[in-house]
């Protein structure tokens, strides 16, 4: 409701079931549906019924297809800015297992105007939280994406309540900046089920504003710190650069 309410709304496509297992996260994995051909133009069309002004655009992981499902990232952006001019949009996407090519035929191709893939947490506990995934190569997707000197805004996103440390999370926010990242985002991790990884610690509000602190200490351009923020939370703010 509060997106809503800033005319912005996230919508996942190519399916509901993701080809990896985080230990963080909720949605079902498994044996993937069929890539809708036809969803780039419902999508945009729920959209303009909508009255949006800016679209999260993300997915499941789908290591099953050639291209991993970059084709259909650009394919929804090109439908959401052709049946909506001036809209802006932004794509969280999955790692694509660092293939460059993919990235940068996302970024070139696609032009959003905010490119987002999440590191999640600390180089230490990558491992534990996405056994299918790499702390280095995420950093080398947001690396490449920068490279690419579009007008696209990079962003990331960090769970804290995990067990990392303040020295981690320092750490992690001077990578995210070497690797030409502008904005991110700090939440606080919360267990979907008993199958998922426990919280070790609920972070206090004044927590957050030192972690906040940190970041801006570390150059982002835009920092969202807060119990309840996640990556796409407030997303229009980083359009605006507020």
């Amino acid at each position: 409701r509060e997106c809503y309410a800033q005319r912005q709304l996230t919508f996942m496509i190519l399916g509901s079931r993701c080809t990896r297992s985080c230990r963080f996260c909720a949605v079902d994995h498994g044996r993937p549906e069929p890539v809708a051909e036809d969803e780039p133009r419902r999508l945009a069309e729920a959209v303009k019924r909508l009255g949006l002004d800016h679209v999260v655009i993300t997915s499941v992981a789908r290591d099953d297809l050639a291209d991993e499902g970059a084709g259909h990232f650009v394919a929804s952006i090109r439908a959401v800015r052709e049946h909506n001019p001036g809209r802006t949009v932004e794509v969280l996407v999955p790692d694509f297992h660092g293939r460059a090519e993919l990235i940068r035929r996302l970024v070139l191709d696609g032009r959003p105007d905010v490119f987002a893939h999440n590191v999640e947490t600390v180089e230490r506990l990558s491992p534990l939280l996405r056994p299918q995934a790499a702390y280095r190569r995420s950093l080398d997707v947001l690396r490449v994406a920068a490279a690419c000197e579009t007008s696209s805004r990079i962003k990331s996103s960090v769970m804290v309540g995990l067990g990392e440390r303040q020295d981690e999370l320092m750490r992690t926010f001077n990578d995210l900046r070497a690797a030409g990242v502008t904005h991110v985002t700090i939440g606080q991790y919360l267990r979907p089920d008993a199958d998922h990884l426990p919280v070790m610690e609920y972070i206090s509000p004044e927590r957050f504003s030192g972690y906040e602190a940190l970041a801006d200490e570390a150059g982002f351009s835009w920092v969202s710190a807060g119990p309840f923020v996640r990556s796409s939370y407030h997303a229009v703010e980083a359009v605006k650069g507020q």
